[in-house]
């Protein structure tokens, strides 16, 4: 279903959407064309709310609860659509509620400062106060890794900031959106100052990063599309999530149970599909023959498979080309001197873990982000290795490192490029308090939710 202009709608053309892993169609999108992408626009661009910071604190908190409520709900939507097991779809979900609520007090704290004006030689005793002020139209691209939560990390903040906004989801994944929409409708958000538009990213993509009435764009999906995004849309707000070739250092003193255990919920969660996942492990040869069999014994644990079974940990990937193109650089790794120590045979979407070691830094496998359930191992010498094969590649996202010397981590922390560094655990960690974004090719701007509402308002000065 489209929303436009406060209104719900369904066009002829509509996009069948499949269960990845047994390809049922388990819903149906509309495909909305240019045309109406634009007037989505420009009706979100007309409306201007009047909700006061505590009326929006209400409605993203009731929101909330009506989504923990209805919980079940939203995961087996959540399943059905991009194929990510019980066990996921419920951390998603929560990870979804804790951010509305961290949003909706978010909205009561936006503020700006007085600023005395008689520090100069004129001695003028004015007053200049700044205000935060809402973008205006925010333009939000989720992708299908995670349909409900991807939605969540944008609409939130931009409601919070008292932004109207438009919503371009995936075309693999927008019934999850779709039901979230719903959800902030009914607590109370006006149906104006929200729109959803379905479609052809080529058509109804390209329209809205182009308009004319799009104040802000934040989009997260792949470097190819982010980069033609930035050379369309103009002189406008953005900001980017790209991805990464997720790094995470194991030396030669780190705790390397604890390491193991980290990489291999880093690399095979969501069956490996994250931005933020374990992309390659760069372990010191001393210890790097007992890590590989820890991570082995870890993947091992691993059920997998059908996604609605509450056994499996880990479901399918979104399509068979995806389990294709994961499973032909996992080959072509070990065609150029990668061993691969684990690899169970793939089923149509679904990969079971893969575990590899002595992975070229140079392959493919670790130098572009291979949306997967790999984990690949990189022997390295020291700490100074690792350091220059993460800052000579074209992404840095997070990093992770374990180490027991303070010295060290400090000195990762501060030498690596990359917009995390997170010392004793993975690059997947996440907060709703913390900045979240990258440097070089993974993008610029930040989420998380106060800083997102950071990047969606502007900053106003009224002179006294």
């Amino acid at each position: 279903m489209l929303l436009i202009d406060g209104e719900w709608s369904e066009t002829e053309e509509k996009i069948a959407v499949r269960n990845p892993f047994n390809g049922k169609i388990v819903g149906y999108a509309s495909g909305a064309t240019r045309a109406q992408a634009l007037a989505a626009a420009k009706h979100a661009k007309a409306y201007e709310s009047n909700l006061t910071a505590y009326d929006r604190f209400e409605i993203l908190n009731n929101t909330a609860a009506q989504i923990e409520r209805e919980e079940a709900e939203f995961v087996d939507q959540i399943v059905s659509e991009c194929g990510a097991c019980v066990k996921e779809a419920q951390k998603e979900v929560r990870r979804a509620v804790t951010l509305l609520r961290v949003c909706a007090e978010e909205a009561r704290r936006i503020s700006g400062e007085a600023i005395p004006t008689d520090v100069t030689s004129d001695r003028k005793r004015n007053l200049a106060i700044t205000l935060r002020v809402p973008i205006g139209l925010v333009c939000a691209i989720t992708p299908y890794n995670r349909p409900l939560n991807q939605v969540v990390v944008k609409l939130a903040p931009a409601i919070a900031a008292n932004n109207s906004v438009i919503l371009k989801p995936s075309e693999n994944t927008p019934l999850s959106a779709v039901k979230f929409v719903k959800c902030l409708i009914a607590n109370g958000l006006p149906a104006k100052m929200v729109s959803v538009v379905t479609g052809d990213p080529r058509e109804v993509g390209e329209a809205l990063v182009t308009s004319p009435d799009v104040d802000m764009i934040t989009f997260t999906g792949s470097r190819a599309v982010g980069e033609h995004i930035a050379k369309s849309a103009g002189m406008i707000r953005t900001t980017f999530e790209l991805g990464d070739s997720g790094a995470l250092i194991v030396l030669d003193d780190a705790d390397l149970k604890s390491a193991a255990d980290v990489a291999a919920k880093g690399a095979f969660a969501t069956a490996g599909q994250s931005c933020r996942g374990v992309k390659r492990i760069l372990v010191q040869h001393s210890v790097a023959d007992r890590f590989a069999e820890m991570l082995v014994e870890e993947a091992k644990k691993l059920k997998f498979g059908d996604p609605y079974s509450a056994e499996n940990d880990i479901g399918c990937v979104i399509d068979e080309a995806a389990a294709k193109a994961v499973e032909e650089r996992v080959n072509e790794s070990v065609e150029h001197g990668a061993k691969l120590l684990y690899g169970p045979p793939r089923e149509g979407a679904v990969l079971g873990p893969r575990v590899l070691d002595f992975v070229p830094r140079d392959s493919t496998l670790v130098c572009e982000e291979t949306f997967g359930p790999c984990a690949p191992i990189i022997r390295i010498k020291d700490l100074d290795e690792a350091i220059e094969c993460i800052n000579s590649g074209e992404y840095g996202l997070q990093t992770g490192i374990f180490t027991a010397n303070i010295h060290r981590a400090f000195s990762a922390a501060h030498e690596i490029k990359s917009g995390a560094v997170v010392i004793n655990d993975g690059p997947q960690f996440e907060s709703p308090f913390i900045p979240f974004g990258g440097v070089k090719k993974s993008g610029f701007g930040r989420e998380g939710a106060r800083f997102a509402i950071e990047e969606m308002t502007t900053v106003k000065a009224i002179v006294i």
